[in-house]
């Protein structure tokens, strides 16, 4: 977070850290999927949010690889971790953070919000669609390799459940078809 906020990205101060813990700046305000829910923003400006913040993301350089084409990645941009503050978007939850590529790095937050909005069960299931195919619209196509790193990526995350599990193809299929139109 200190690598990032040195070229001017908008992450929460940190005050102090020991060992695993850090000590963070309070933020005020609501995530941007506290406000798409209650409607203070819509789909669209929330995914051309998205879209700039992975764009200034991904100029800054890796912290620790100096091989061409990796830059600084989340890993896990999606509107429950940006608060959204008088001074801006913030983006939080810097656990996956890592150098890798952009590329990745966007399709992932594609395949995030194509999960959730192929899960019928999610009352937020529309918003989610409607933001997703706006954050396709704001972003570059990347390269199906991409999109199948992300896939693979979301699959090992230890927190998906099985049914959720079973709906990544699902999702998969919702952003190939997105991409085709």
């Amino acid at each position: 977070m200190r690598h990032v906020a040195a070229y001017g990205y908008p992450v929460p101060t940190v005050l102090g850290s020991g060992g695993p813990d850090l000590v963070l700046e309070r933020l005020d305000g609501s995530t941007a999927l506290h406000a798409l829910l209650d409607g203070t923003v819509g789909p669209e400006p929330v995914a051309a949010q998205l879209a700039d913040l992975h764009r200034r993301l991904h100029v800054i350089p890796a912290r620790t690889s100096p091989a061409p084409g990796r830059v600084v990645v989340h890993l896990d941009l999606h509107p429950d971790n940006v608060v959204l503050t008088a001074r801006g978007p913030v983006v939080v939850d810097w656990r996956n953070a890592d150098d890798g590529s952009a590329d990745v790095d966007v399709a992932l937050t594609a395949v995030i919000l194509a999960h959730v909005a192929v899960d019928t069960r999610q009352p937020r299931a529309p918003l989610a669609r409607r933001c997703l195919l706006a954050f396709l619209e704001q972003t570059e196509q990347w390269p199906a390799s991409a999109l199948t790193a992300a896939a693979a990526f979301r699959a090992a995350d230890p927190a998906l459940a099985s049914d959720e599990r079973a709906m990544l193809d699902q999702a998969i299929d919702l952003i190939a078809n997105s991409c085709r139109h």
